[in-house]
């Protein structure tokens, strides 16, 4: 089930590196939204309204309801500026969303049946995520919270790449539309495990023949 997240926004008129620090100061949040065929519009937002949202990994991946006075568009969340210290935002880019139009947006991949991955229950290996999100292009109908992908059948030294990643229709990858195909998850041997001293022993046997 998806959630709706509205996200209450007032005009922001007042510019420059004084004005935000006083908006922070106050709980507020300078932010700007841009895109379809509006003018940019230098927005503030609720900081603590928007920290709640963040906390669900849903809303990065989302289409969201921008409240302006009593206006309401649809928008995607493109880039956050935190503080590289303290749990706060100092700034955040908001996309408009046109039916019509594609976007591109990176999705999470949620892994499933880990636990019984076959290399990691029988085979001693460990699991690697190489690549926790996808970058995504189609249209805002068919924008998908996650991507799943199961691991359960992922044998010792195996890799899933990109490419074998079950897109939802209408969906495609970015990356894969520029040729590239990276591994989005492995099966690895540890350094000093069993299977590691089984691995060096075969060698050393051939080595030797």
């Amino acid at each position: 089930m998806q959630e709706d997240f509205v996200i209450n926004a007032e005009p922001r008129v007042v510019q420059g590196t004084g004005a935000s620090r006083r908006l922070r100061r106050a709980g507020r949040l300078p932010a700007i939204v841009y895109g379809g065929s509006k003018a940019p519009e230098m927005i503030s937002l609720d900081h603590n309204e928007l920290w709640k949202h963040l906390k669900h990994e849903a809303f990065y991946s989302h289409i969201l309801t921008l409240k302006i006075g009593s206006e309401s568009e649809q928008v995607v969340l493109k880039d956050l500026h935190r503080h590289p210290v303290k749990d706060v935002v100092l700034h955040a880019d908001l996309q408009r969303v046109q039916a019509d139009v594609p976007i591109r947006i990176r999705v999470p991949i949620h892994f499933l049946n880990q636990e019984t991955c076959v290399g990691v229950k029988t085979g001693g290996g460990m699991l690697e995520h190489l690549v926790n999100e996808v970058e995504v292009e189609c249209l805002p109908r068919d924008l998908p919270e996650f991507i799943e992908l199961d691991v359960q059948t992922l044998g010792l030294g195996e890799s899933v790449h990109l490419s074998q990643l079950e897109l939802p229709a209408g969906v495609q990858s970015v990356e894969l539309a520029h040729g590239n195909d990276p591994s989005i998850v492995t099966v690895y041997v540890p350094r000093g495990s069993a299977a590691d001293a089984g691995d060096e022993a075969e060698g050393a046997e051939g080595t030797e023949g």
